[in-house]
């Protein structure tokens, strides 16, 4: 196929500059810094990050680099009987965030949780919490409360599934969009966290078609996953500290697939480079994601795959 992808927009994620999870993370880097990088790099949008300017002031500082706010995510707390009595104002500060930045799509997970976090890339196995029953009722209302305010302001609500959340499996996924309606929670997928969870992202882009209005392009290190899934790595955190995310191109990741997927639908949506963690400088990471990406892209486009 040729052409059917075209030039959808790039953005970065800016956890790979500031991630608190991760003790052997690096200084925290100052938003106009992470900004101007984002801008240098040839990124044409980024989700919000950890000391970012909000409102206008945001608008102002983004606009003057000619970058866009193409999300803001949202971690909705959540347990085994759903959602947190906070949970719904969570997600509507971050909606009002988003929106007086004039930013784009609204994106929500679950937090990471307790007795999840240990499970992470091993949730299916026996003995993991799940939610009830209630508890998945209660999270899809949250869900289309919250999308249902968003479309009011004029934003998409894109669900994304999350490593060492109650919404991590592809069986979870897949429950959360069948108890949601599709017309107000769409899918955020990251290829990177359904990876981990078990999932094939080709397939997933294939079985969720148009409701996928998000991507979250992210790549797993085989070794580091290969570990957490036997126990080796004793759960989520661990797996930040051991770099599971890498550089895109340089993991498990079918990016030649995905992108073939996303042509086959024409899909004009964000692709958001992430890695949550690096062993390299940070900007150098962004950059090979940005690279890696483009080139991609074009290949694509001209209807040919390198080897």
């Amino acid at each position: 196929m040729s052409g059917g992808l075209g030039r959808p927009p790039i953005g970065i994620v800016p956890i790979v500059w500031n991630n608190t999870d991760v003790a052997t993370a690096g200084p925290l880097v100052p938003a106009e810094v992470i900004l101007d990088e984002a801008a240098r790099l040839g990124f044409d949008g980024v989700q919000d990050g950890l000391g970012f300017p909000v409102g206008d002031a945001l608008r102002h500082e983004l606009g003057r680099r000619s970058l866009r706010l193409a999300e803001v995510y949202a971690a909705l707390p959540c347990g085994p009987d759903g959602p947190g009595p906070g949970a719904l104002e969570v997600g509507r500060v971050r909606l009002a965030a988003l929106h007086q930045a004039g930013g784009e799509v609204l994106v929500v997970a679950a937090e990471l949780s307790p007795g999840r976090v240990e499970r992470a890339g091993r949730a299916g196995a026996p003995g993991t919490p799940q939610l009830s029953d209630a508890g998945w009722s209660a999270f899809a209302a949250t869900l289309e409360t919250l999308a249902r305010e968003a479309r009011e302001l004029g934003h998409p609500v894109a669900f994304h599934g999350h490593a060492g959340t109650f919404v991590e499996t592809p069986a979870e996924v897949d429950r959360l969009l069948s108890s949601t309606d599709p017309d107000l929670v769409r899918l955020c997928l990251d290829v990177g966290h359904y990876t981990v969870g078990g999932g094939d992202p080709v397939a997933a882009l294939r079985q969720y078609g148009e409701r996928v209005i998000h991507l979250h392009m992210k790549d797993v290190a085989a070794d580091p996953l290969a570990r957490l899934r036997d126990g080796r790595i004793g759960g989520f955190r661990e797996a930040l500290e051991a770099r599971i995310f890498t550089e895109l191109g340089s993991g498990v990741l079918d990016v030649v697939g995905v992108l073939g997927a996303l042509a086959e639908r024409r899909y004009e949506g964000w692709l958001m480079v992430e890695q949550d963690t690096t062993w390299k400088p940070p900007s150098e990471s962004a950059a090979i994601g940005r690279n890696v990406l483009g080139f991609a892209l074009r290949t694509q486009a001209e209807g040919r795959w390198a080897a």
